[in-house]
């Protein structure tokens, strides 16, 4: 045991006044710092107020366009239905009657694409004018499946593979075929100058009788047609084309050709469900464009009017039964299944009635332009309603680059 005396504690000794002066130091040291930290955080401008987000100002853009130029942008026709003639070019013709009509985009077929060379200088052509002339980026498309549907891989001016069937794709039951084709097809397009292409193909072939779909589609089974498709749908995507699933509310359970009349399905809503719906189903993450197809459904509309003009196939079960937020386009309006029963100008209100964004090549496209802004004049059609498919469209644009379609 230690006896030695303690020392005094020196702290102890120290005198209070001394501790009570450090510590208003201290103090004061604190809150000076933290006013200056204040006042640089305050004189920040904050990230959000200095970049509006993107759908504000899609939201500005399509309020200061005009009724007609809103209207142009729901149609989505040839190039040879604006010159009238069969075009390989974008000059002066071109430039007029884009200025006149202001489509949203252009579809391109074979006589329209000759060799990489001209078809490069086309589409950079046309992306040009509509950029002289202060519109939003024009949708650029093609109908390149792969198969019996490739209108740049059937012409050997252009070299590339064509991909072949979807059948035989499917086959193999392995998606990363599938996305081995969108990378294919999305190296070439993107390279040409495309952005949209009408592929995959989605159909689920239920009919084994089907011609029309029979090599397109990528089989029978629902589940695995819906994999294939997503797989080629983000392939395509991330070559920076556009993706188009078609043809809702599935081909594969008819036998008719579209094209030329009537297909029917005789199936109901919830048999539809099991097996042609499911690749339409919940696929916002991938397909930011669905295909209405003219398939008559009886057993659900009680008549044979084509899906793409049934507001209760593409309003009631597209967009509510399964969800679908993106843009609607019409197959061909110049097909058989629509033009035996309505004018071009009837079938163009009646589609974006029914829900449609976009309006493919009808068969008089300045009788169907001139149907639908006198149905928005009249109120038929309402701004309103206007104004949500233009704005699918400027946002489907805007996934093509940072500007598209906010100029």
């Amino acid at each position: 045991m230690n006896n030695k005396p303690k020392r005094p504690d020196r702290c102890a000794q120290t005198n209070p006044i001394i501790w009570l002066i450090l510590i208003a130091v201290i103090a004061a040291v604190a809150l000076s710092a933290g006013l200056i930290f204040l006042r640089r955080e305050s004189s920040k401008v904050p990230v959000k107020a200095a970049r509006p987000h993107r759908t504000d100002a899609i939201a500005a853009k399509v309020k200061k366009m005009s009724t007609e130029e809103k209207v142009g942008q729901l149609f989505v026709v040839t190039p040879d239905q604006l010159t009238g003639l069969t075009t390989v070019t974008a000059g002066d013709t071109t430039r007029d009657r884009v200025k006149q009509y202001q489509p949203g985009g252009l579809i391109y077929f074979d006589d329209n694409l000759k060799d990489p060379a001209q078809t490069k200088k086309l589409l950079a052509d046309t992306k040009q004018i509509y950029a002289d002339l202060g519109l939003p980026t024009p949708f650029l498309a093609v109908d390149e499946e792969g198969g019996e549907v490739a209108r740049v891989a059937h012409n050997r001016a252009f070299g590339v593979q064509n991909v072949g069937d979807m059948r035989d794709v499917g086959a193999t039951g392995d998606p990363a075929k599938a996305t081995a084709v969108g990378n294919t097809l999305g190296t070439y397009l993107s390279d040409l100058g495309f952005n949209l292409d009408f592929a995959p193909d989605a159909d689920v072939l239920t009919n084994p009788a089907n011609k029309i779909v029979a090599r397109r589609s990528f089989g029978t089974d629902a589940e695995l047609v819906k994999q294939m498709s997503a797989a080629e749908a983000k392939a395509l995507s991330a070559h920076g084309v556009i993706p188009c699933l078609k043809h809702f509310p599935g081909h594969g359970a008819t036998t008719g050709d579209t094209h030329a009349g009537t297909a029917a399905t005789d199936k109901t809503l919830d048999q539809l469900m099991q097996a042609e719906l499911v690749p339409f189903n919940n696929v916002n993450a991938y397909a930011p464009m669905i295909m209405a197809g003219h398939i008559a459904t009886p057993s659900i509309t009680g008549d044979d009017t084509p899906a793409c003009l049934s507001k209760q196939m593409v309003t009631d079960v597209l967009r509510g039964r399964l969800n679908y937020k993106g843009v609607v386009i019409t197959d061909s309006l110049q097909m058989g299944a629509v033009t035996q029963s309505t004018d071009s100008g009837q079938a163009a209100v009646a589609a974006i009635e029914a829900g449609c964004d976009l309006l493919l090549m009808p068969k008089d496209f300045p009788a169907a332009r001139s149907a639908v802004l006198t149905a928005v004049q009249n109120g038929t059609i309402s701004e309103k309603r206007l104004n949500a498919s233009v704005t699918r469209i400027l946002k489907c644009k805007a996934k093509l680059n940072k500007t598209a379609g906010l100029k």
